[in-house]
Parts: structure tokens; C-alpha cells; sequence
């Protein structure tokens, strides 16, 4: 099975550049790795390496902070940005050694910007391909999050369906609903069945859409009125409603 996000971006510590033997242990393991000269140029090339070839896309400003507890400024900035800022050559090697500083100074996450478009709409059509946001509860304004937190569905709803045609409406639903309750072996949910739990987004599908973006995350959708979970509305109209019904859900149990 497959679960994709409709993004050409990733999300994740800074950490996923350094190799992953260097990290082994944690941070303190790793800088104390760099104090060994000999260790040091291995995992700088390791981190140059991973900047041309991995996640780094081979462009310091494909490297976009998030959250940075040490400089707020640099949230929605990127690794391009701060070589900038601090009068250094934009070259891998370069940001190398600003991925050794940022974990110095406590680390931070990051939105990597390497993935293909061509690839995204592939594995969304793939029959197999189940639709999830891989994003988390985020406090509005807070920090720089990838877009996903908040657009992941209403942007597949919007752009892939109908926009680009690359689902139908039924597939899409299916895909965010029946098929990974049923993978996930959550019993009566999924489907909108007699007697099963009601779990309803209702959405405008003529103007349904995301409207986060990679330099302004922090925007809800458009085209979504009403949601239900377990029967209670806690979206009305477009409004929220401090209701809270949900409970956490466990394979195999209702």
C-alpha cells in the first residue's frame, strides 16, 4: 500500500542530511563526532553529498526552515537565505557546514523542496495510493509549517479532481476514506452505512480548495461548510464549534 501527500515538498528535521551513521546516538553523539578532524571532513562531505543528490535538491534555497526554536527570523527562510545573511557563498559545501551550526544551536525541521510533479500525480492515480496529510495539529500563526497540515485534501478535492482530472470524485473520496479505514482495520467508519459512525465532510466540490501555501501556511480551506464526527456537527456553515466528540480510534475496535 501506498499513502501520499499532494506536495512536491517534504518535511522533516534538518538532521535528514547528515548521514545517518553520524547521527547514531543523537545530536550530542554527533558534534561530538565533529571534534574529531578525521570524522569531521567525512561528514561534512556526507551532508555536501546529500544537499547536491538528496533532499537538498542541489540548491541551497530548496532547503526552506520551519521551525527554528534558536531564530524565528529564519522561518520560511531558507538555507540560500541564510548563507546570504551572513555573507557566505551559496555553495554546498557551504550549507554543509550551516546543517553542522543549526544542529549546534539545537536543530531545527525543515520543508525540502526535491520531489518531481510528474511523480505526484502518478502515485496518486496508482490504485493502491491512499491519501494523507503526514502533518500534525499546528497552532495558527505558529512556526512555518509545510501546507500539507492544512490543504492536503481539499487540494487533491480541488487540483486533482476537478482541475487536472486525475481522479474522479469517487476515487479521491475513497482514497481519504473507505481505503484506509479498511487498511487500518477501523471498524464501522469509512463509509456512510446504516448504523456505522457518522464521520461527514460535506464540501462544495465546484469550489472546494487549499489555499495554504509554501510562503503563507497558515490558511484554512475554502468550500468546506460542514463536518461531523461521530454524529456531532463541529463545523457549521464554515464555522468551528468547540465540540469534541472524537475518541481515539484502535484497530480491530469500535
Amino acid at each position: 500500500m501506498i499513502d501520499q501527500y499532494p506536495y512536491t515538498a517534504s518535511y522533516t528535521g534538518i538532521t535528514i542530511l547528515v548521514p545517518a551513521w553520524a547521527m547514531a546516538g543523537g545530536a550530542e553523539a554527533f558534534l561530538g563526532r565533529m571534534d574529531d578532524p578525521a570524522l569531521a571532513d567525512s561528514i561534512l562531505a556526507g551532508i555536501e553529498f546529500n544537499i547536491v543528490n538528496d533532499r537538498g535538491g542541489n540548491d541551497l534555497s530548496r532547503v526552506q526552515f520551519a521551525l527554528v526554536g534558536w531564530d524565528r527570523s529564519l522561518e520560511g527562510q531558507t538555507l540560500r537565505d541564510w548563507a546570504d545573511r551572513e555573507g557566505l557563498d551559496p555553495t554546498p559545501a557551504t550549507g554543509a557546514r550551516l546543517v553542522v551550526e543549526a544542529v549546534r544551536r539545537g536543530g531545527a525541521s525543515a520543508i525540502f523542496h526535491a520531489m518531481d510533479a510528474g511523480d505526484v500525480t502518478r502515485i496518486m492515480a496508482h490504485p493502491w495510493t491512499m491519501i494523507a496529510s503526514d502533518g500534525r495539529l499546528t497552532q495558527p500563526g505558529e512556526g512555518h509549517p509545510h501546507p500539507r497540515w492544512y490543504g492536503t485534501f481539499p487540494r487533491v478535492l480541488g487540483r486533482y479532481v476537478r482541475d487536472e482530472g486525475v481522479l474522479t470524485l469517487a476515487q479521491a473520496v475513497r482514497k481519504m476514506t473507505a481505503l484506509p479505514a479498511e487498511r487500518m482495520g477501523l471498524i464501522d467508519r469509512g463509509q456512510i452505512r446504516e448504523g456505522w459512525f457518522a464521520d461527514l465532510v460535506i464540501f462544495d466540490p465546484n469550489t472546494v480548495a487549499d489555499n495554504a501555501t509554501f510562503t503563507d501556511p497558515h490558511q484554512y480551506p475554502s468550500g468546506i461548510n460542514w463536518v461531523l464526527v461521530n454524529g456531532s456537527v463541529t463545523v457549521e456553515e464554515g464555522v468551528y464549534g468547540d465540540v469534541r466528540p472524537g475518541r481515539v480510534l484502535r484497530r480491530g475496535r469500535n
